[in-house]
């Protein structure tokens, strides 16, 4: 696992699988204007740079197989439209890449969570699928 931060936007080939994700805000992925995480209490991220600029900056993939996209949403706003993993997916489509799976959401308690019952398990079983999709 890479923080995006650290993530590179060159990637050193061959590499089977890319696996990306990240929190749903305002019905996508974020942006510098929704990232409040550290309002929020979060210890660790950045304000200015997330998975949307990743995925600007990162290189078209000649040495990629495949992506696969998840992202995590508010329990409460379960049923609303919208999400990171959709949008992560469509960027990486556009840049040439095929998708895995199809973008899989996981649900937090409140903002900050911790995930609700039953989503390590679904979160297992999806890991699970993409090793088999990757054989």
């Amino acid at each position: 696992m890479v923080e995006v931060t650290n993530a590179p936007t060159e990637i050193p080939g061959p590499v089977d699988l890319i696996v990306v994700g990240g929190p749903t805000h305002a019905f996508s992925m974020t942006r510098e204007s929704t990232r409040d995480a550290f309002r929020q209490g979060a210890a660790q991220g950045s304000t200015t740079f997330g998975v949307r600029e990743w995925l600007e900056q990162l290189h078209r993939g000649k040495h990629v197989e495949r992506v696969a996209t998840f992202d995590t949403k508010a329990d409460k706003v379960r049923h609303l439209p919208g999400s990171a993993a959709k949008g992560a997916a469509n960027i990486a489509h556009r840049l040439g890449y095929k998708t895995a799976v199809k973008p899989m959401s996981f649900y937090v308690q409140g903002v900050c969570g911790p995930v609700l019952d039953g989503e390590l398990d679904r979160a297992q079983a999806w890991g699970e699928g993409l090793g088999k999709a990757s054989r």
